[in-house]
């Protein structure tokens, strides 16, 4: 689903080929992970075996003024916590990855070590999420406009990481148009919510044979100011559904989980 939010990257295989990945590569790659207080170093091809629920970001998240990033912290209501980022670009990516019901989020997961045609080089990915069945997910975010030539190269290297894990990898450059309003607006009501105005079976129940106007479908319940936040929390739980590349408002089509045009 990430992928349906983010714009392509394109393609990693011309700087993969500036990659060293001969002589059993696996074995001379090195992952570094905080364990329990102490920086712990695996190969590569040993990465399966890292007890990632129990490591901690390599590096700490600095505040201090005049820097050029925004780092902070951000709470998920799917882990229940709050998670380092270091830009604005990384908050939004733990926004989505809330808003995907991730497992767990592990800021700056490892440092990596890896060989080049010129030389060793090492990269320290942004995430790595936990997606439950759709298993584990390597991140690195960076705005199109900023990716050097060796960023793409540790990109590659990130992705031949991954691969030999059996993870997912992503490279998060922007958002499709309105991603991010649309998700701003459905977390303001993420956490949860006391119905005692049976908001929420009104609100199931008006869009239960098919999409109706997000304007209309408050007006169901019986206090529309509060319909409309519970009607939020319902889309932000997938419960509800509407099209996040459109802008939010009263005429946006909202239906049920689970619709389609054929029903």
């Amino acid at each position: 689903m990430l992928d349906e939010l983010t714009p392509s990257y394109g393609s990693l295989d011309e700087p993969r080929r500036r990659l060293v990945m001969r002589d059993n590569w696996a074995s001379r790659w090195t992952a570094a992970w905080q364990v329990n207080g102490s920086t712990v170093v695996w190969p590569v091809r040993d990465l399966g075996s890292v007890p990632v629920l129990s490591s901690k970001p390599v590096r700490g998240f600095t505040w201090r003024t005049k820097q050029r990033h925004r780092p902070g912290l951000e709470f998920l209501v799917s882990t229940g916590r709050m998670h380092g980022f270091e830009s604005l670009e990384e908050r939004a990516a733990l926004l989505a990855l809330d808003f995907m019901t991730v497992i767990e989020v592990l800021p700056q997961p490892f440092a990596l070590s890896f060989e080049h045609v010129d030389g060793h080089a090492k990269h320290t990915p942004d995430f790595l999420a936990m997606m439950g069945d759709a298993g584990h997910w390597l991140l690195d975010i960076r705005p199109a406009g900023l990716i050097g030539e060796m960023d793409a190269v540790k990109f590659a290297a990130s992705r031949e990481v991954a691969a030999a894990c059996g993870w997912r990898y992503s490279v998060i450059t922007g958002w499709r148009p309105h991603v991010l309003s649309g998700l701003d607006a459905l977390s303001a009501q993420r956490r949860p919510l006391t119905d005692q105005l049976s908001c929420q079976p009104a609100l199931l129940a008006a869009v239960a044979d098919g999409p109706v106007a997000f304007g209309e479908l408050v007006q169901a319940t019986r206090v529309p100011a509060v319909g409309r936040a519970h009607a939020l929390h319902l889309l932000w739980h997938r419960r509800l559904g509407f099209d996040l590349g459109r802008p939010l408002d009263d005429s946006s089509l909202v239906w049920p989980a689970g619709w389609t045009e054929s029903r």
